[in-house]
């Protein structure tokens, strides 16, 4: 079963995914090495692999590292059109909805069009919106967009209507990374109950208890990258929150 498949599949009998955000800038192999056998302890559903900013160059290393070490499906969480790589297993195929940014709604991604036709990737369309957090973030700096602001649920709501009507097959809300505030729960049951696709949940989830009152919410995907940065051990707190609602 494709990766996609396995989502829908889920939300159909109400199973909460937990996908852990690896940026390949912020972790050496052995630290990479480390996290992985806690992701397959905790029995971590998706590694999603990216950054805002890669300077380092060492995606190619970190995929390879993911998958030589676990067979958890390695999806690309791309912060630009340069991160393509055969090695995962599939993309999020990003339009950022929220903004007005034309080169992030659609400009990138005819760039990236003709390379991922020609890949093995399986391509995940998904309508990306960034949610305010309390202070400016590295997404909204480098995309040069506004957040939609944290209390405007109707915004929201109407906003994944739109990604969902236009053919995107996931809706993605993100606080963006080291969100000072995560997305309300108020917001996430309004965008839940107003559109069908599988909704991804990101940004300042920080505790097992956050990430399972997102699921009540409405949440079928629970995405934790920085708050595991600062402590690994939370891998398996959060994975067993997410898994047990």
């Amino acid at each position: 079963m494709n990766i996609y498949n396995q989502i829908l599949a889920n939300k159909k009998e109400g199973k909460k995914s937990f996908a852990l955000l690896i940026d390949p800038d912020k972790q050496n192999e052995s630290e990479l090495i480390s996290v992985i056998k806690k992701a397959k302890q905790a029995k971590t559903d998706y590694f999603f692999v990216g950054g805002s900013l890669l300077t380092n160059d060492s995606l190619d290393s970190c995929l390879a590292t993911l998958k030589e070490n676990s067979d958890i499906p390695v999806v690309l969480f791309p912060g630009n059109a340069m991160q393509v790589n055969d090695k995962a297993d599939g993309i999020l195929f990003l339009s950022l909805i929220s903004g007005r940014n034309a080169e992030m709604l659609i400009g990138r991604q005819v760039i990236t069009a003709p390379i991922l036709k020609q890949s093995s990737l399986e391509v995940l369309p998904t309508g990306y919106m960034l949610i305010d957090s309390g202070k400016p973030t590295t997404v909204s700096y480098m995309s040069n967009t506004t957040p939609i602001p944290a209390e405007k649920n109707a915004v929201a709501a109407c906003t994944a209507m739109a990604g969902e009507m236009l053919g995107l097959k996931l809706i993605f809300m993100d606080g963006g990374s080291g969100a000072q505030n995560p997305i309300s729960e108020e917001m996430i049951t309004t965008v839940g109950k107003s559109v069908d696709t599988p909704l991804i949940i990101g940004g300042g989830i920080s505790s097992g208890e956050k990430a399972a009152a997102n699921c009540k919410a409405g949440a079928d995907i629970i995405v934790v990258g920085n708050a595991i940065e600062k402590n690994e051990n939370l891998i398996i707190e959060i994975a067993n929150a997410v898994h047990n609602c």
